[in-house]
């Protein structure tokens, strides 16, 4: 039986579950539209673990969301999620955070692709293309949407969009069988599958160098604003 702390970060929802078994004991999670990681993650970290009945020496395993996403918000989930593993010497084990989402998708809807959405500012996303077995059949890409940018998927297939980055694209991606779902983003609940699976194959991160899957370099600008 395996203990796993998981900790999401990559976009504005901070969230940090416990899983026992892979069964979801505790979740602690704020979805306001701004960034508070900093503050709240912390907090919420020993909160989830005390309200699963658990010591933090209990803790067998830290998954962490790799991105991509947010910069800071990736920046910080990390850091702290390798520190508690440091600490506790304790395996780090890292979760796509697009798969996250397909993964949630596919929970609420039926489809042959799933493709998540995680905006990245203007017209552009974070986003990769996913079979209903959720393997990737498109990489992760930074796409700038048009007319264009999803004509690769074929018109026979049900294609569902999710994510907040999906909104910006209703009017833009024309696909005949396009599903769109909404409410679907980074969250720590979804984590425990895929982290147990993670963890029983042994597919463990360098806790000394792994860093986030950032995707592009940091922008500065107006903290309210980045992504």
């Amino acid at each position: 039986m395996a203990n796993i702390l998981c900790i999401e970060t990559a976009t504005v929802n901070c969230s940090v579950a416990v899983f026992v078994d892979g069964e979801l004991k505790s979740i602690k999670e704020s979805n306001t539209g701004g960034y508070s990681h900093s503050e709240n993650l912390h907090v919420y970290m020993r909160e989830a673990i005390d309200e699963a009945g658990l010591d933090v020496k209990g803790i067998d395993a830290v998954a962490v969301s790799r991105g991509p996403g947010s910069y800071t918000g990736l920046r910080i989930g990390v850091s702290a999620a390798k520190g508690l593993a440091y600490a506790l010497g304790v395996p780090l084990v890292a979760v796509d955070t697009l798969k996250l989402m397909a993964m949630a998708a596919r929970k609420m809807t039926e489809a042959d692709l799933y493709v998540p959405m995680i905006d990245a500012r203007r017209m552009e996303v974070y986003s990769a293309v996913y079979d209903a077995g959720m393997d990737k059949v498109r990489d992760v890409e930074a796409v700038v949407v048009d007319e264009t940018s999803y004509e690769f998927l074929p018109e026979d297939k049900v294609v569902c969009f999710c994510g907040d980055g999906m909104n910006k694209c209703r009017e833009v991606i024309k696909h005949i069988a396009a599903r769109w779902v909404d409410d679907i983003y980074p969250s720590a609940r979804m984590m425990g599958e895929e982290a147990e699976r993670l963890y029983k194959e042994g597919r463990y991160e360098d806790v000394a160098y792994f860093e986030p899957y950032y995707l592009k370099d940091f922008m500065g600008g107006n903290p309210s604003k980045k992504k």
